[in-house]
């Protein structure tokens, strides 16, 4: 087992835009290895490169029956529908606030070996889906909170007894999610 220590808000490689996966090697099979090795143990959703100090476009997923990953993700809307709900991150741990999403999604990308692949989300595996596309863009899912709840979860994170005192960066999404851009 391969579990690898998962940076926390913070960390400046969670605020950086990942590089495009150019090699399909050993060096990726071991980093999904990895990033599923490390989800299992902390019991996530997803993880992404980035979350593990790696500035790749690579990452896992595990929820709703579904297990896989994607490299050099893209994702698009099949429909205007959202959905509310509590949303988390292991690099927030213990954390989480109600956050919007598209309700259903279709990723596209690659496996390990470069074959493409597409999966279809809807509820959870749709928000995991953005959620880790997001972590390859340096965004981080506070940046998608409203106002009110982004203020109160700064104040919680603050207080969180794993927090260092990092300032923290609000950032936009480049991908486009209710019209907004």
């Amino acid at each position: 087992m391969t579990v690898q220590q998962i940076r926390l808000f913070g960390d400046p490689v969670l605020r950086t835009r990942a590089a495009e996966v150019v090699d399909f090697d050993r060096e990726l099979r071991n980093l999904v290895r990895d990033l599923f090795d490390t989800m299992h143990d902390e019991g996530g959703a997803g993880l992404a490169a980035p979350q593990l100090g790696v500035g790749l476009r690579v990452f896992t997923f595990n929820c709703d029956g579904v297990e896989g990953h994607l490299v050099n993700p893209v994702w698009t809307a099949l429909d205007d529908e959202e959905q509310v709900g509590p949303e988390g991150c292991l690099s927030i741990p213990g954390l989480s606030w109600d956050c919007t999403r598209l309700r259903n999604v279709v990723a596209r990308g690659f496996d390990v070996h470069g074959e493409q692949v597409e999966i279809q989300g809807t509820d959870l595996l749709a928000r995991a889906i953005q959620h880790e596309t997001d972590h390859l863009d340096g965004v981080l899912f506070l940046d998608r909170l409203d106002e009110e709840t982004r203020k109160l979860a700064m104040g919680e994170i603050r207080q969180a007894e794993w927090f260092d005192g990092a300032v923290p960066t609000i950032k936009q999404s480049p991908h486009p999610l209710f019209g907004v851009r």
